[in-house]
């Protein structure tokens, strides 16, 4: 392996106010006090070619200045990322790098928090503003740490899974290495939102990882984005006729934004976009289907859904905005075919006097994330695996409450980072946001140290779950009507 860039142990400058240092097994690295925490910013955890496994680096001995975020994967950022302030961060190939939050670079031994952040396993990064653990790391007395991988054809061409074994690399970086940042390396939960969460899952399915993590903890995982190997290589080769070769060799020596071109490309296509980059089976770092793998794993697993999940996406999409009773049935039929009328009946329900558009919302929220949690809760269940479910019904009012519970609102309540930038403007500014923020990142503080967030686990009976809501309370089977039809579907689909 060749010697690291200089830039990823560039050497520390000579005097920094508030400076931290921490001597770990990778090196010496400084950091900088923020508030109550300590922050280590871009620290290198390995460095691969294109397409190429993630390998350690080599131990430095040089002060490492952690001052700044490293280089995130390359990549056309979205909306989200522009709203999250990932914009500001540069991108590169060698974006392996991570963020370290602690109270303390001691020997306290805390449990951590490994946060996997998600744009749909192309978009994003781990050094967001949003995504700044200070808060947390002091509120719960935990280190938080927070990962960078690579994205979209770089991580995920193919069956490459690339930006899965980066993952796994940053886990075996903390495992031999966080204890010099106050942290446990036995007490390890892997937390993340969306890609992010069906990344937390996919690794329950690595068998390298096993003894890197103990606990997981997903939030709108998007389990649908994970691919049969097929798919995989259907989506290989339209990204290889996209970029004008015929191999991976090829591809891996064109120009940054050549790739990237190509990715717009395969993504152009609306009902494909969502599986062309995602992990799948390999036969080697992930050998057996995810779901199935994930469901006999015994660590705890905590799963959580938004009740409007896809209002972020269609609030603000004129086509949905304008749909009408006969265009509400178009899309239920195309979903339900002959089930229509009962699907139609059981959303009205559940979702009174709400527009066309809210209830087309509220059912792709519930095929998207609400069904494949469940199905894979009660698989978890039936293998006896330790898991718990949670929903998030509270409501931002920002936007004349247009978004209601929708896709990524939660982020900021983990985080407990109400006062970052752009946040308000996401969750309005509400005296009920405090008291949420006690009890979402106090259940992820709880389950990271103990196994368990603080209400009963999944069974297929009771189906305790807990809502996090102006009020939060634990409640069983929460709107029985509509699983039951996706439980018919289901069997349906199946038979």
């Amino acid at each position: 392996m060749s010697p690291p860039d200089p830039s990823a142990t560039r050497p520390a400058a000579g005097r920094h106010a508030e400076a931290r240092s921490a001597l770990a097994p990778c090196g010496p690295v400084v950091g900088r006090r923020e508030g109550s925490a300590v922050v280590f910013r871009g620290v290198p955890y390995a460095r691969a070619d294109r397409f190429g496994p993630p390998e350690p680096l080599p131990p430095w001995t040089e002060p490492f200045d952690a001052g700044r975020p490293g280089a995130q994967s390359p990549q056309r950022a979205g909306a989200l990322e522009r709203l999250l302030g990932g914009t500001e961060i540069p991108t590169a190939e060698r974006c392996h790098h991570l963020d370290v939050y602690t109270p303390g670079a001691d020997d306290t031994g805390r449990s951590v928090l490994v946060w996997i952040h998600g744009g749909a396993f192309v978009n994003g990064g781990g050094s967001m503003p949003w995504y700044h653990g200070g808060a947390l790391a002091t509120r719960g007395d935990v280190v938080v740490v927070s990962i960078n991988y690579r994205l979209g054809a770089f991580g995920f061409t193919g069956t490459t899974n690339c930006g899965l074994a980066d993952q796994v690399a940053a886990l075996g970086w903390v495992r031999r290495n966080i204890a010099a940042f106050g942290g446990d390396p036995d007490r390890v939960t892997v937390f993340g939102e969306s890609a992010g969460g069906a990344s937390v899952v996919a690794l329950l399915a690595v068998p390298t990882a096993r003894e890197l993590f103990t606990g997981a903890w997903a939030m709108s995982p998007s389990l649908t984005q994970l691919r049969s190997p097929d798919r995989a290589e259907e989506a290989r080769r339209q990204l290889l006729a996209a970029a004008g070769v015929e191999s991976l060799d090829e591809l891996a020596g064109l120009p940054v934004d050549a790739v990237l071109d190509a990715q717009a490309a395969v993504l152009a296509d609306p009902e494909r976009a969502i599986t062309a980059f995602a992990p799948t089976v390999d036969g080697c770092l992930v050998p057996d289907a995810i779901l199935p793998a994930a469901a006999a794993d015994p660590r705890p697993l905590a799963m959580g859904t938004m009740r409007d999940e896809m209002l972020l996406f269609n609030a603000f999409d004129p086509r949905v905005a304008s749909l009408d009773g006969v265009g509400l049935r178009r899309a239920f039929e195309r979903r339900f075919g002959a089930r229509t009328d009962e699907a139609l009946i059981a959303y009205h329900e559940h979702r009174p006097d709400s527009p066309p558009g809210v209830v087309l919302s509220a059912m792709q929220t519930d095929e998207a994330f609400r069904v494949p949690v469940r199905a894979l809760a009660d698989a978890r269940a039936a293998h006896a695996c330790p898991t718990w479910v949670w929903w998030f019904t509270w409501a931002t009012p920002a936007f004349e409450g247009r978004l209601g519970a929708c896709h990524g609102l939660d982020i900021p309540f983990a985080f407990a980072n109400l006062d970052r930038t752009g946040v308000e403007m996401f969750t309005g500014s509400s005296d009920s946001r405090d008291a949420l923020v006690d009890e979402f990142s106090g259940s992820l503080v709880r389950f990271a140290r103990t196994g368990d967030p603080g209400w009963a686990p999944h069974d297929e009976v009771h189906r305790p779950t807990r809502r996090f809501d102006t009020t939060c309370s634990t409640e069983h089977d929460p709107e029985p009507g509509l699983r039951r039809l996706w439980d018919r579907e289901r069997q349906t689909c199946t038979s």
